[in-house]
């Protein structure tokens, strides 16, 4: 008798947990996501077909779309409606995401009792702390409004619940993985209990018209927790970043259905709460009378925004056989290669010998090429113990040959610097329109950066005592 042959039904199915991809064999590494161990067994679903039915609107020429109702009303916070272009839509579901203690919940209260008013009501649910807890957070960022409700759920029937009753027209929940369905199996925050609360809560939003702001888990690796499905399903997904030791918090729009997503917001965190920053460059800048050696100021751009930021460095003698390589706000790599021109291209000696200390003031990160010209002048400066003019700055990415090469929006940099005061710029070649009153200095190497610093700074650094002997 013939052996009977398994069914497609009887079959074991395989589906990565992280991204949701599914396979007929076992797998140690999902192909998708190129997650480790995240494959695992399930049952695989019957077939079916589905038939046509009826439809709920019938299909229009695009043209004959009404696209008011998709018109963005304004969170009451400038700097979140910069990276929202313009607002929150009406049926729009929002994504942040971002480090523990780094201020979402703070940020969104704050939206909440803004955003609240006589014909929008805001609907705060909360799933990691108490109302009172919440309260108290509100009463010290001055966060009350008579339209903003408070609820304190972890159950998705009894979310929606308080949606019947309250009818918000912006619901906040924090968080995502907080929240469970009785109807389905898994513990919260696992991926089908995620799936099925925000799918739950994108049809609400989509049918009653309401903007809804999700708070979303980061693992260690800094990427959103649970299904990478979940960043598709919803229509924007933002960043929340910032150093706990810093007062500045950055919302970066990753995905944005309804705007550009090269906008950053910049926030100030403080005892009082968070409040927005619509000129942050002072965060990243040390006034002082005179000029000190190994400081240079260059001009990043945060998105679409120009930011001046100051980069420090420091060399000294190395008491031990390797000397220390340190940097705080600056790639690591980047830095060494700015060390390794400036000794060979610059002519620039015992670099190599010295501990180098290399930093950003305010805790903002520089990772972007166009600040390579002021890291290479500070390290310059800080060797030939010389100090740069006062009023420079410097923009510009280097080459292992030692060429200075054109970035983009050198025009809105320069802008920006003359806006603060800055007078003199150290830039590439053919910068463009150049602010009236501003002096810029095209260069086209190393050599001719350095002519800025006196003589001596193209010169042989400082030697160590062995050096002398």
């Amino acid at each position: 008798m013939a052996a009977r042959t398994k069914s497609a039904k009887d079959r074991p199915s395989y589906r990565c947990t992280d991204c949701g991809w599914t396979t007929a064999k076992w797998l140690g590494r999902c192909p998708e996501c190129q997650a480790w161990g995240t494959v695992e067994e399930y049952g695989a679903p019957a077939v079916r077909t589905t038939a046509a039915g009826r439809v709920s609107s019938a299909a229009l020429p695009i043209g004959q779309v009404d696209g008011r109702t998709a018109t963005a009303r304004s969170t009451g916070v400038d700097e979140l409606d910069r990276v929202l272009g313009g607002g929150l839509v009406p049926g729009a579901v929002a994504l942040i995401a971002g480090e523990p203690g780094v201020g979402k919940s703070t940020l969104l209260l704050d939206v909440a009792a803004k955003a609240a008013s006589d014909e929008h009501r805001t609907l705060y649910v909360t799933g990691e702390e108490s109302a009172s807890q919440v309260r108290l957070r509100a009463d010290r960022i001055h966060a009350l409004n008579d339209h903003l409700y408070l609820a304190a759920e972890t159950d998705l029937s009894a979310v929606l619940g308080h949606l019947d009753a309250v009818k918000p027209s912006l619901l906040i929940l924090d968080s995502v993985q907080t929240v469970a369905s009785p109807e389905i199996d898994g513990a919260p925050g696992g991926m089908a209990q995620v799936r099925e609360v925000a799918g739950a809560l994108i049809r609400a939003s989509k049918e009653r018209g309401m903007s809804t702001l999700l708070v979303g888990h980061v693992t260690k690796d800094g990427n959103i927790a649970g299904p990478r499905l979940l960043e598709h399903l919803v229509d924007v997904v933002l960043s929340f970043e910032g150093d706990r030791h810093a007062r500045l918090r950055l919302v970066r729009g990753v995905k944005n259905r309804y705007g550009a997503t090269d906008e950053v917001g910049c926030f100030e965190l403080h005892d009082e709460g968070i409040t927005g920053l619509t000129d942050p460059s002072g965060l990243f800048l040390t006034r002082r009378d005179v000029a000190v050696p190994g400081t240079c100021l260059t001009v990043t751009l945060e998105g679409r925004r120009p930011l001046v930021a100051e980069v420090q460095a420091l060399t000294v003698d190395s008491q031990i056989p390797s000397p220390r390589r340190t940097t705080s706000g600056l790639e690591t790599s980047r830095v060494s290669m700015m060390l390794a021109v400036l000794e060979q291209r610059g002519k620039i000696s015992a670099l190599g010998k010295r501990d180098i200390y290399c930093a950003t003031v305010g805790g903002v990160k520089l990772s972007e090429p166009a600040s390579d010209l002021a890291v290479a002048l500070a390290l310059a400066s800080a060797a030939s113990d010389t100090p740069l003019p006062k009023n420079l700055v410097a923009i510009g990415e280097v080459g292992l040959a030692g060429e200075i090469r054109r970035v983009t929006g050198v025009q809105r940099r320069l802008a920006e610097a003359h806006r603060l005061g800055f007078t003199h710029a150290l830039v590439p070649s053919d910068p463009g329109r150049v602010p009236a009153g501003m002096k810029v200095i095209e260069v086209a190497d190393m050599g001719a950066a350095l002519s800025v610093l006196p003589r001596r700074s193209r010169a042989q650094a400082p030697r160590s005592e062995e050096e002398r002997r």
